[in-house]
């Protein structure tokens, strides 16, 4: 059985139902995942200052920038909105899509967006362009693209989880749909995703960003999915590591001697 599929078995055997099961099950890994996306897109984001706002909604002796603090904030707040549309079984569609989106963006847009009309929770009304390929649908087909993307998620089976995550991240990152928190909403909207179909919630790790990059780029410039199913095999597998360690020592422990 390879690591990944240790992941996957370890997570089902959790038998994850509720909103309160699920913050069971993810036990430090909100923090961790809040931490990591952040910092994908902002190296102000630390650790430390992100496990104190989700342990303490506060931090002491804070000297950094406030935009990054709001932003951290945020996170903690997308969290709970996670474990709330989970425990009432919302579906992922575009209006959860933007609950995420305005969580995470809340009093963070620059004033160059603000004055252009773009607002936290909205689709993007103006071009931005990201990636060295400059890929982001027109304004005008934002919300059709949205439609149709959402739409391929229906009536997926769990077998298909990764595979479709993969698709999902790719093709949501690659159209962009807002003024800003592209990258932080594609990967808590993916995460929703997978934990909807049984499947570990993934934490794509800061260190590992331009391998992450490489992969969003794959599809960008030649529409090839595999790059980014590699690599969020390889980053399910770090994200439980330590877990698979630790139910393996127990079964070790509770074997019977022959």
């Amino acid at each position: 059985m390879t690591q990944y599929e240790k992941a996957v078995l370890l997570w089902r055997q959790k038998k994850v139902k509720t909103d309160a099961e699920l913050a069971e099950a993810l036990n430090g890994h909100s923090i961790a995942f809040a931490y990591h996306s952040g910092k994908i897109e902002n190296d102000m984001v630390t650790y430390h200052d992100t496990r104190e706002i989700f342990e303490h909604d506060g931090v002491t002796s804070y000297t950094g920038d406030l935009r990054t603090l709001f932003e951290i904030r945020n996170a903690k707040e997308a969290s709970e909105l996670f474990l709330t549309a989970f425990g009432e079984k919302r579906p992922l569609d575009s209006e959860l899509i933007l609950a995420f989106q305005k969580k995470l963006t809340q009093n963070t847009y620059d004033t160059r967006r603000y004055q252009l009309g773009e607002r936290p929770g909205t689709y993007k009304l103006h071009d931005y362009v990201t990636g060295r390929e400059e890929v982001g649908a027109a304004p005008e087909d934002v919300q059709e693209e949205m439609d149709e993307l959402l739409e391929e998620l229906v009536d997926i089976e769990d077998r298909d989880a990764l595979t479709v995550a993969a698709y999902f991240h790719v093709k949501f990152e690659n159209i962009h749909p807002f003024a800003d928190g592209n990258g932080r909403t594609g990967r808590l909207a993916m995460n929703y995703f997978l934990v909807m179909h049984n499947h570990p919630p993934i934490i794509i790790h800061e260190e590992d960003r331009r391998a992450y990059y490489n992969a969003l780029e794959a599809w960008d410039r030649f529409q090839n999915l595999a790059v980014m199913k590699s690599f969020l095999c390889a980053q399910t597998e770090k994200t439980w590591e330590k877990q698979i360690t630790r139910a393996e020592k127990r079964r070790e422990r509770n074997a019977p001697e022959l």
